[in-house]
């Protein structure tokens, strides 16, 4: 019951606020710092919060929670940036976290090819660092290598401001997440498998899977995926200008994860999404388990 003050009301968060003002819900008296504007009248701050409790929060069509800014897309160039700054102040990171699916390491901290028996330490993906699949996609050839790291970095950022918004806002922050960081690694996987003794850097796998998600996206809402045929065509002029310095293996890698990722989540019910995302990160694992112990990948 409301207090009151020499019977008059009061409201019943405030007891020195008089107050003739009821909530339409809960009908207690509410003073005006208490009053939230209701469809009918005026509902008190408990009443809306419940209230909000019951609202379902707008969803994408493929599933995920509307979000008006692309954190995630904002997240991971601030998070290539940084790592190209790194790299800048402090260059032997790269030989650390590239994508190296197996080499040697000698007591001056240089990396080999491992190509024979010499005894020294190997290292690379075959050797445990599956840290690698991942780190790779955020380095980027240095400013010093024949000027193709500025170029290489910027046509990712790029892209990855070109699409990353489009396809965040489609699918959702989580949903984004999982497909950008699944290309990623397909990414690395591939080149892995292909050619395990190339130490890859770029973030152009996942890029690529960014490309593959968008054209399905676009084609399950009856969108031109192709923005007027533009957008293959800036792919094409990037794919063959990267291939100069970058990795075939990766892009193609991405293309296919990221590609069938975006199946899987355009046309699957929004239920199975976390397992067809699990399973596919389950099937890189036993790919890369499986190269890991090919005799014919250490020479004897």
């Amino acid at each position: 019951m409301e207090e009151q003050i020499a019977g008059v009301p009061t409201c019943y968060r405030h007891p020195k606020s008089e107050t003739y003002v009821r909530c339409t819900r809960c009908d207690r008296y509410i003073c005006p710092d208490c009053m939230r504007d209701a469809a009918v009248g005026h509902q008190c701050v408990e009443c809306v919060r419940e209230g909000n409790k019951s609202v379902r929060q707008a969803r994408t069509v493929f599933g995920g929670r509307v979000s008006a800014v692309p954190v995630v897309t904002y997240i991971l160039i601030a998070v290539i940036v940084l790592a190209y700054a790194a790299e800048i102040a402090l260059p032997s990171i790269v030989d650390r976290l590239d994508g190296l699916g197996i080499g040697l390491i000698d007591t001056d901290g240089r990396y080999y090819v491992y190509d024979s028996d010499t005894g020294l330490q190997p290292v690379g993906v075959a050797a445990g660092e599956w840290y690698r699949l991942v780190t790779a996609n955020f380095l980027h050839l240095q400013p010093t290598e024949g000027g193709f790291g500025i170029l290489h970095i910027v046509f990712n950022l790029y892209w990855l401001w070109t699409l990353g918004r489009v396809v965040e806002e489609m699918l959702g922050r989580l949903r984004f997440a999982g497909l950008y960081l699944l290309a990623a690694v397909g990414s690395s996987v591939f080149e892995y498998l292909i050619s395990p003794d190339t130490a890859a850097v770029g973030a152009s796998g996942a890029i690529f899977g960014l490309g593959a998600a968008y054209f399905v996206f676009s084609r399950r809402l009856g969108h031109d995926p192709l923005g007027g045929g533009r957008l293959i065509v800036f792919f094409l002029i990037w794919l063959v200008v990267s291939a100069g310095f970058s990795s075939w293996e990766g892009h193609l890698g991405g293309l296919i994860v990221g590609g069938g990722t975006a199946l899987t989540l355009a046309y699957l019910p929004r239920k199975y999404h976390l397992a067809a995302m699990g399973a596919t990160l389950v099937l890189l694992a036993v790919l890369v388990a499986v190269k890991t112990h090919d005799p014919g990948l250490w020479p004897a």
